[in-house]
């Protein structure tokens, strides 16, 4: 397939519109193997999708291990691959979980990632999350270090408000930004896509089809019960988990009238958005990642995005995105 492109930064290279989220790679969603993984890596290649977004922390340093022994095995894809990971979600001495934007840590998660990835570089570098213990300018200059010495070619901040991004801007160029924004989650529109739009910096989108509820298969209460993370997140919890389906039937509805999957109507208005939008959807499934990937094919007219916005309007979703635990550490603004 011949998928359109977006630049990774104002000055950065050109990736596939449409990248993938390899905290799939990990058991966040459910069991996967390391022959899963390279197969999933395969199919990439074969569509061409040249953008794999991993951190540090899925499956504890499992998803970058898995990317590593897939490049060990075909190492002319690491020319063919730009890959992000990230750090700064690390636990303290008694094993709490705690952020840290501490130079040394930094440098120290990077060598790590380097070696499980077997690399020598990383294409883009993000702080997962902000510790507020240092300014946001304080942390741009310890990025900007690791630019100069060559570990990262590029950096940029997970869940940042625009207010911090414009001080982070400021100090040296930001690659992107990576948040959560979907027909699911629209706070972006509260001036960070703007933002962004304005300085040049690339948004990366994950849970572009609201972890499966964007998909013609969207995940169980049942199996969300048993997964750590949506067994507590609000909206999949009763009575909300219900009251997302009964909202989302109407998004398939349109994308059955329309002859497309769910997940191609979510992605495609993503890149609708803006051409500074990078959607990373993520799936243990070679075919549900191929109905992400439709999105990226689809030539959605006006009339189109109205008829998805109709079914989907802003602030149709039941349930805050976070619990108070998973809000520590994403800014909020707006």
């Amino acid at each position: 397939m011949t998928m359109q492109k977006r630049k990774l930064g104002a000055d950065g290279p050109e990736v596939t519109g449409i990248g993938y989220g390899a905290m799939s790679f990990s058991d966040f969603y459910g069991k996967t193997t390391e022959d899963a993984a390279h197969e999933m890596l395969d199919m990439l290649r074969e569509q061409g999708v040249d953008h794999i977004d991993t951190a540090n922390v899925y499956g504890l340093g499992r998803s970058e291990q898995w990317i590593g022994s897939y490049l060990a095995k075909n190492p002319n894809a690491r020319a063919e691959f730009k890959i992000a990971t990230k750090a700064a979600i690390t636990r303290d001495s008694d094993g709490n979980r705690m952020l840290s934007n501490d130079p040394a840590h930094l440098a120290e998660e990077i060598d790590k990632s380097l070696a499980r990835m077997g690399i020598e570089q990383i294409d883009l570098f993000y702080v997962h999350r902000r510790d507020k213990r240092f300014e946001i300018e304080e942390v741009t200059e310890t990025l900007a270090g690791f630019v100069k010495s060559g570990k990262i070619a590029r950096f940029g901040f997970s869940e940042i408000a625009p207010s911090s991004l414009r001080r982070a801007h400021a100090v040296h160029p930001v690659a992107a930004v990576q948040s959560e924004y979907s027909l699911q989650t629209r706070s972006p529109e509260l001036g960070l896509v703007q933002t962004c739009a304005e300085l040049g910096v690339t948004l990366v989108a994950f849970s572009p089809v609201g972890r499966s509820l964007l998909t013609d298969a969207p995940v169980s209460f049942e199996t969300a019960s048993q997964l750590a993370f949506m067994s507590n997140n609000p909206r999949f919890v009763q009575p909300n988990f219900d009251a997302n389906i009964k909202a989302t039937d109407r998004l398939r509805k349109l994308a059955k009238e329309m002859g497309e999957p769910a997940a191609a109507l979510a992605t495609g208005w993503l890149l609708a958005k803006g051409d500074h939008i990078l959607p990373i959807p993520g799936s243990r499934s070679l075919k549900h990642f191929q109905e992400c990937l439709r999105g990226a094919e689809l030539q959605l007219s006006a009339s189109d995005l109205t008829a998805i916005e109709a079914a989907l309007p802003i602030g149709w979703a039941h349930g805050d995105r976070y619990d108070e635990v998973q809000w520590i550490g994403p800014e909020r603004y707006g």
